[in-house]
This record gives C-alpha cells, structure tokens and sequence, in this order.
C-alpha cells in the first residue's frame, strides 16, 4: 500500500533558500536503468541507483540500490547491455514500492534537490511508473550534469556519461548500472561544481538557473 495520498508528494526540502551556497547542500544523485526508452508506452523500470553528495563530498557508504520487477520480460538486447536478468528482478519489488523507498524520510527529509546525468529521463521514468498506480509525481528541484557542462563547454554535443568523466579525469564505476552510473555522476557533478564556483555560480539559485541556458 501506498504511504502518500494520490498526489505523490517526495519529500525533499523545497523551501530551501535560492542563497544557500553550493558548500552546504545535500544532494541525491539518482540514475535508473529501464527495459527500454519508450517508457511512457510499454517500457518499464528495471534498476533504481542513488548517492548522496554532502558540501560537495560524495557519500559512497551510504548508496542505495534496488533492482525492480518490470511485470514484463527483459529484452536481450537491455541485458547485454545493463547484465540485468529476468533472474535478477523475480524477487525485486515492483515500481511503485521501489520509488517509495528511494524517497523515503529518513534518505530526504534533509535534501535540498537531485542530481543525474540526463535526469530529466529518470524524472520521466519515475511519472509514467508513479501514474501506472495512479499517483501523481511532483518533480522535485534538481539539476543536470548536462546544464553544468553546457555552461562550461557550450559548444559540446551530448555525449556518453564516461566520456565527459574522463576528460575531467573523475572516477568511472560500472557503465549501465545504476549504482555505478549514479557514482560516476556524483564525482563528476563535485568537479563540475568547483569550476562553475570558478566562475561566479556560488549559490543554489544560480546553480538551478543553469538549465535555462542549456544548449547541447
């Protein structure tokens, strides 16, 4: 049974002032593997991975990780890519308990907003599973890796989470897990973090400010 009422409420920090530093935020990194892209049709949530990041420090005792029951099968191809099994998923929670988890108090009462790399996919995986069960996601604040490097290298094209990590000589962790996604992201983010401070974005108001002016 669901433990919020129909409007699906996370609870992360949303009062938070636009002036609190960058030093001093508590962030959750998230990544999601799914079965597929089309997840607003027939794709479904395999993987749920996350990180905290406290005043910029990545917080690797404290990740969190669930495979999730897609209620369909796995494609090759997903497996090939993401080692995830049907074996793997048989006894994983569905969706909707696995989100539950994620976001539970004592993981977000503190946090002030979410990290990912292409986030916005991951917020969109989250809706379509949340609306499955006829919930309604309230998208919290976050930011995107891909808003920090667009106002760092505006001329890039997107490219792979791996490739961006090397060039900035971060951490790498296992590509297409959601945990190891999720880590790499979250060192990634902290580099990025001290050269957008570099250039006068300080504060948490700037820093969400960013994904207005993304051009990759």
């Amino acid at each position: 049974m669901a433990i919020w009422d129909k409007k699906f409420n996370d609870r992360i920090n949303q009062d938070i002032p636009l002036s609190t530093k960058l030093s001093e935020l508590n962030l959750l990194v998230v990544d999601t593997e799914t079965t597929g892209f089309a997840v607003g049709k027939e794709d479904r949530l395999i993987e749920i991975g996350a990180v905290p990041i406290t005043g910029l420090k990545v917080q690797e005792h404290e990740t969190y990780q669930t495979y999730v029951d897609p209620m369909r099968d796995i494609p090759e191809n997903i497996t090939a890519l993401t080692s995830i099994s049907q074996s793997d998923v048989k006894q994983a929670p569905q969706a909707l308990e696995a989100i539950e988890s994620l976001f539970l108090q004592e993981r977000t009462q503190l946090l002030h907003g979410l990290v990912g790399h292409y986030l916005s996919f991951d917020m969109q995986v989250f809706k379509h599973e949340l609306r499955r069960s006829g919930f309604k996601f309230q998208e919290p604040p976050y930011v995107d890796t891909l808003d920090l490097l667009s106002f760092l290298v505006p001329t890039w094209e997107m490219k792979d989470l791996a490739y961006y990590a090397s060039v900035f000589q971060t951490r790498i962790y296992d590509r297409h897990s959601a945990l190891g996604d999720a880590l790499t992201t979250a060192y990634l983010f902290c580099e990025l973090c001290e050269r957008v401070m570099e250039r006068g974005i300080t504060t948490w108001g700037e820093l969400l400010q960013l994904k207005s002016s993304r051009v990759l």
